[in-house]
């Protein structure tokens, strides 16, 4: 069998998540569905970050195997567009390469970045109503930077995780980077948040990013992080931020 990779992108607002659940929409689904057809067969694709539902994709890659003869037949254009007929609309399959027969998109990736936007302005943004989280109050971007510190290395994260997908289960990940800048999208105002680690547990980057917005707003300081971080309970830190906001933007091999 040869193993072979995709880079995948997806508006997540259709899909219930990447995992692939029965009676649901699913990215993955849609993936292995057209996976089945082109070959004739059942392809199991593994994916290099599940996503929560609504949340959306620029850079998920997911690999799978075939026979090398498979792919041959058809060479990799006639196969992304084949791809790309079958998969929903809000999925876009824009590159495959061949890949290490062992490599695996999960467990082969060095790290992950994930940015997460919020709107700053008065009024309700238009174009990117879909795909931002409408924070219309000032944030304080220092205090949230001073707070962002405190997660920065390896930590016991899981007061930022969904409390019934930890257990038993561990929940020390590394966070490499936690960074904000401004940015102009469609006329909007955003805050970018960008998230750095080697790996994230579930619902992770939304619970970083809400906690995050509350010492923002002036509801916490800075220093609370090391609270919560040392309650190792999910009811220690702020509500997940929504899901629209986050982009799982590239995975790094």
């Amino acid at each position: 069998m040869t193993t072979y990779s995709v880079l995948v992108a997806y508006n997540g607002a259709a899909f219930s998540g990447f995992a692939r659940q029965p009676g649901q929409l699913t990215v993955q689904g849609e993936l292995e569905h057209a996976l089945q057809l082109i070959f004739r067969r059942q392809v199991e694709t593994v994916c290099a970050g599940r996503t929560d539902a609504g949340v959306h994709a620029l850079g998920q890659v997911v690999s799978f195997q075939v026979a090398e003869d498979e792919m041959q037949q058809r060479g990799s254009s006639a196969f992304l567009r084949s791809m790309n007929a079958l998969v929903h609309d809000d999925i876009s399959v824009r590159d495959v390469q061949l890949r290490p027969c062992e490599f695996s998109a999960r467990f082969d990736a060095k790290y992950r970045e994930y940015r997460y936007y919020i709107c700053q302005q008065d009024t309700p943004p238009v174009f990117a109503a879909n795909f931002s989280w409408h924070v219309s109050q000032a944030l304080n971007v220092q205090a949230m930077q001073q707070a962002a510190q405190y997660l920065i290395g390896e930590h016991d994260f899981k007061s930022f995780c969904m409390a019934a997908s930890a257990e038993g289960k561990p929940t020390h990940r590394n966070v490499h980077e936690i960074s904000f800048s401004q940015d102009c999208i469609l006329g909007e105002n955003m805050l970018v948040v960008k998230v750095v680690g080697n790996a994230f547990l579930h619902s992770m980057v939304r619970a970083i990013v809400g906690s995050l917005v509350l010492v923002g707003r002036g509801k916490r300081e800075p220093n609370w992080m090391t609270d919560v971080l040392a309650a190792r309970n999910r009811q220690a830190a702020g509500e997940n931020a929504p899901g629209q906001g986050l982009f799982l933007w590239h995975v790094e091999y």
